[in-house]
């Protein structure tokens, strides 16, 4: 749990950091890192702020770092990495996804969420007005006053692919109130409506990837802000396992690590109830009949890879008129970008009276008030007597293995011992790509520790003991074979991982890529740390290694994705630091190891840690790099009289300074790195 408390929204407002004027990230002149294309893609830039986050705080702190030292305007401080991870990893992360699901209205609104609407048909009232006076009770429930609830919030129940993320009206930068140090809290900060997208330039796809991989994002957050209470009088944060049975608000408590975090927990939260429920009783399809409907309804269905939408019209409170599939396929990137965040979920929410590591505060969110519990025949270790329920805990348990028996029955070939790209409904495909692989490995590993009852989130890596679940030793069996079938058959003499294998011809690819490393690493330290066994901590130590020796590339500062080539979308940026992550906590050089390169050193692989974030992520330049713009949770705070639009000094915009005529949200852009 982090012990640097986070400030957001008007609550903030007497915490907000000052400033010192700082040159950070600069560079060579010669290279470039220059925005290839300004379009949003959501599946990648959540997916690489979920690895964002995870290399962030909880990485710093795992380190050693002592998080209250660090001061969002005192760049590279106290350690340049300790900023990076500690400060900007973290903040990017947390501000784009505020972005997607509270103001750019990029999807659809949650008053016409499953959930709200099932509540304000019960109360009789309108969506929106179930939905204001929902809102109000889960601020109760964390102490937080109504009145600091954001204005002008378009919270979403489910997010589209991809939008513009340049603003196509003036952002309002004025003062509401003020801050310390001569700062202030811009207008923008407490009423959204200037920060909304436009929505004509929306690509209205329900794709799995895209609200799975915001999904994960939002899963990690709730699960950090709502893991733990905290004292109503002082706002301090207190362990869940020291109060005692019954209402905390009773004992001077109230839910959430403080009451600003904790009512953000309450918003994600109801969002994903939302998404998975709509999800499991709309968006399976039947792959025979061609149709799309309920789970219930579609044995065997699976979620399909484009659904479009048609709106119904509403602006203030966007909902579905119609859905059409245009892409039926199964693809494994879809599958596994939903496996892993339903599992994150599923870990908030488990209510199984046989798991004995449910984390008491997670219990008190979902007894009833203020999210349903589900009932009791849908908990117990008969699942023969499960009844249909819409309660959070029943909902992602539908989806979280209807999920999984897809990956297992369509994309899992056991023969080959790997997973296949894709499926049509029917017939397996027959290439195995080395990042999905890689990447369904990790996903799989969350989805045995989640139905297994083991610590999801930020303590995925904490050992417990398990249910031993018959899924949970499926997924184990998977993990194995395809970590096996990665190290005998996707590592060339080069000792480098191939990009994919084809299991028709029986054949590997000759072409390597930096995604093809990650994901191999990623897999394999995966199996090492569901397995134990060392040949896979060995192998992923060697992989890290040649790829920092034969794809690094000193004059670019990054790492060249293919060939001579550096061009890094958000896939490969999210990878990246996922590996340097791992890297620190579980490959890096000990007293054990037979070998120590230098490659493998913790200084050497903090080093690459900072110069990759300086370089590929804020760019050296304002108008270069991946993170098109900050906010001032990274330090880049508002100032009477400044226009400059980078108080801070680095690298990297305000948002109404962006690229585009009234700026750019705070996203990732894809980018190529040359001379």
């Amino acid at each position: 749990m982090n012990s640097r408390k986070k400030t957001t929204g008007a609550a903030a407002v007497s915490a907000l950091l000052a400033c010192s004027v700082a040159l950070s990230g600069c560079s060579d002149n010669d290279v470039h890192v220059k925005v290839s294309d300004y379009s949003f893609d959501t599946a990648g830039n959540m997916f690489a702020y979920a690895e964002f986050e995870l290399s962030g705080e909880p990485l710093a702190e795992s380190l050693g770092v002592d998080l209250d030292v660090l001061d969002a305007g005192k760049i590279d401080q106290p350690t340049a990495f300790d900023y990076k991870a500690g400060i900007e990893s973290y903040e990017y992360s947390e501000e784009a996804m505020y972005e997607v699901v509270e103001k750019s209205g990029l999807g659809l609104h949650l008053a016409n969420g499953p959930a709200t609407s099932l509540e304000a048909k019960a109360a009789g009232v309108a969506n929106n007005e179930l939905l204001a006076s929902r809102f109000q009770h889960m601020a109760d429930s964390v102490g937080q006053p109504a009145e600091d609830i954001q204005q002008n919030m378009f919270p979403t129940f489910i997010e589209y692919a991809s939008g513009d993320p340049q603003y196509s009206q003036k952002v309002d930068t004025g003062k509401y109130a003020d801050g310390e140090d001569g700062s202030y809290i811009p207008n923008y900060q407490i009423d959204f409506s200037s920060l909304r997208w436009n929505r004509d330039k929306m690509k209205k796809q329900l794709v799995p990837a895209a609200y799975g991989g915001t999904m994960l994002k939002q899963s990690l957050w709730a699960g950090d802000f709502l893991g733990n209470l905290h004292d109503a009088k002082s706002d301090e944060e207190v362990d869940a396992s020291t109060a005692k049975e019954g209402p905390e608000a009773d004992q001077g408590l109230k839910l959430g690590v403080s009451s600003v975090d904790g009512m953000q927990g309450m918003i994600l939260t109801d969002e994903v109830w939302n998404k998975l429920l709509y999800v499991r009783d709309n968006l399976f399809y039947n792959a025979s009949s061609k149709s799309i409907g309920a789970l219930s309804g579609a044995f065997g269905g699976y979620l399909p890879h484009t659904i479009d939408v048609e709106e119904d019209g509403n602006k203030d409170f966007a909902g579905v008129k119609s859905l059409k599939v245009s892409d039926g396929r199964s693809l494994l990137q879809d599958q596994w970008l939903m496996l892993w965040p339903t599992s994150e979920f599923f870990g908030m929410t488990d209510q199984r009276p046989a798991n004995p590591n449910r984390n008491p505060a997670f219990a008190r969110v979902f007894d009833g008030d203020p999210f349903p519990a589900a009932p009791a025949v849908n908990t117990d270790a008969d699942d023969g007597n499960d009844i249909a329920s819409t309660d959070p805990y029943t909902v992602a348990h539908d989806v979280l293995l209807a999920v999984f028996d897809n990956v297992k029955n369509r994309h899992w070939n056991e023969k080959a011992g790997a997973f296949v790209t894709e499926s049509d409904g029917d017939q397996q495909g027959a290439q195995v790509d080395t990042f999905q692989a890689g990447y369904t490995i990790e996903a799989l590993r969350m989805f045995e520790r989640a139905i297994d009852g083991l610590p999801v989130g930020y303590a995925n890596g904490d050992a417990a003991e398990g249910l031993k679940t018959e899924q949970g030793a499926a997924a184990k069996d998977m993990i194995v074979k395809q970590a096996d079938f990665m190290l005998n058959s996707l590592i060339n003499k080069d000792g480098l991982a191939v990009t994919g294998y084809d299991t028709a011809k029986g054949e590997a690819s000759k072409d390597t890529s930096l995604e093809a490393q990650i994901g191999a690493i990623r897999g394999l330290t995966s199996a090492f740390l569901v397995t134990e066994d060392e040949k896979y901590r060995d192998a992923a130590r060697k992989l890290y290694v040649a790829m920092d020796e034969k794809l690094w590339d000193d004059d670019l500062k990054a790492y060249k994705t293919s060939g001579d080539e550096a061009k890094y979308d958000a896939f490969a940026a999210g990878g990246v630091s996922a590996v340097f992550r791992l890297a620190l906590e579980h490959l890096k050089n000990t007293s054990g190891d037979a070998d120590a390169p230098k490659a493998l050193e913790q200084n050497a692989i903090q080093d690459r840690y900072v110069t990759f974030f300086k370089q590929v992520v804020n760019g050296p330049k304002l108008d270069e790099g991946m993170q098109a713009s900050e906010f001032w949770d990274t330090g880049d705070v508002y100032k009477e009289g400044d226009d400059s639009g980078n108080t801070d000094g680095d690298t990297v915009p305000q948002i109404q300074k962006g690229h585009g005529d009234n700026g750019i949200a705070p996203i990732l852009l894809p980018v190529e790195v040359s001379k």
